[in-house]
């Protein structure tokens, strides 16, 4: 080897000296990237050495190059390991001084710390569902669970949606670029229960849904459903009746008005609306009934056979009973609430009043 080539590699082995003494003594992770650059940059202390290749022969460049590859890789290796070092110790440090146990109420609070020194309140949606759950359960119903992201064969399809139904529309439902849809009812696992559960079968589902709504008192883009569901060999209106009276006279623990008028639901047949007395004005007309005096509450009916049959089971041979709660509407109406956004916003004195 020229003494040339020697010159280079002892070079070369200098620097590699210099930058391990420089990454070690980094005091911060900012400090990194300028070692890097200061070293392997164009315009670094490598690239200045190997300015010295131009007179070596092929073999000692050959040689130099490899050594120059070696630091490179040698470098990049050392500077990760520094930076995970660096992450290591702001996490540790991290979890030293702003460490915080939630489960243990606290001495004292911050100057503008959110909570009060109250317990939280559970929400008033949630109490209405656990007391409906209580009330089926109690009847011997069933409590399913299902997606929020649904298919449309589960929300639509399934529950004999035709293909042209307005509810597929865009302006009504929200999509998923994967060509799924936010459920607009919890109706959708009514058709998984026919699926997966054997008959004769009781069934409920809470949960929330989703409709592409115009937000005004009334009308919420998200909010929480209840879905009945019963199938038997032998299910009629009146089971139906007996079923919605019972549920209504266990909620608000007195009779309520209701009135029953057909209506149209593609999963159901013959559909009923079943509207009672609105409670915050009483009948007289407000916001939340439209100054009708009446509420919408609990669509329902008989599971129409082409649902039963999609759902693997013989129509001959099985009926169904379906309703559908409307949960923020429960809750107006038991405590008089004028405005359904209420249930969606951080307004702390609304949601603290509920036991």
């Amino acid at each position: 080897m020229s003494s040339n080539a020697g010159k280079l590699l002892d070079d070369i082995n200098n620097l590699k000296a210099e930058i391990e003494t420089n990454i070690k003594t980094a005091k911060e992770e900012s400090s990194l990237e300028e070692i890097r650059l200061s070293a392997l940059g164009k315009k670094g202390k490598l690239t200045s050495i190997l300015k010295g290749l131009a007179s070596l022969s092929p073999e000692e460049k050959s040689e130099i190059g490899k050594a120059a590859n070696e630091l490179k890789s040698y470098v990049e290796n050392e500077l990760s390991a520094k930076k995970e070092s660096f992450e290591e110790l702001y996490y540790e440090k991290l979890a030293k001084d702003e460490w915080y146990d939630v489960t243990v109420f606290p001495p004292r609070f911050p100057e503008g710390f959110l909570c009060s020194k109250e317990r939280g309140r559970i929400h008033p949606i949630s109490i209405t569902q656990n007391r409906l759950e209580e009330i089926f359960t109690s009847m011997g119903f069933s409590i399913l669970d299902g997606p929020q992201v649904e298919t449309d064969f589960h929300n639509f399809g399934a529950l004999n949606f035709t293909d042209d139904h307005p509810a597929r529309e865009m302006q009504d439902t929200f999509y998923t670029e994967q060509n799924h849809l936010l459920r607009t009812h919890t109706s959708a696992v009514q058709a998984r229960g026919l699926k997966s559960l054997k008959p004769p079968m009781r069934i409920i589902v809470p949960g929330r849904v989703f409709r592409y709504e115009e937000v005004d008192a009334s009308h919420e883009h998200t909010f929480y459903q209840m879905e009945g569901m019963i199938i038997d060999k032998e299910v009629s209106v009146s089971h139906l009746l007996f079923l919605m009276h019972t549920l209504l006279d266990e909620i608000f623990k007195r009779k309520v008005e209701i009135r029953l008028r057909p209506g149209y639901f593609p999963f159901v047949e013959p559909g009923f609306e079943l509207d009672m007395r609105c409670l915050v004005c009483g009948g007289d007309g407000c916001p939340v009934c439209k100054k009708t005096g009446w509420v919408e509450v609990l669509p329902c009916g008989l599971v129409h056979p082409n649902v039963i049959k999609t759902g693997g089971l013989d129509p001959e041979k099985w009926q169904g009973a379906a309703f559908g709660l409307g949960l923020n509407r429960l809750v107006m109406m038991e405590h008089g609430i004028e405005d359904i956004r209420y249930f969606q916003n951080t307004n702390m004195s609304f949601l603290t009043q509920f036991n």
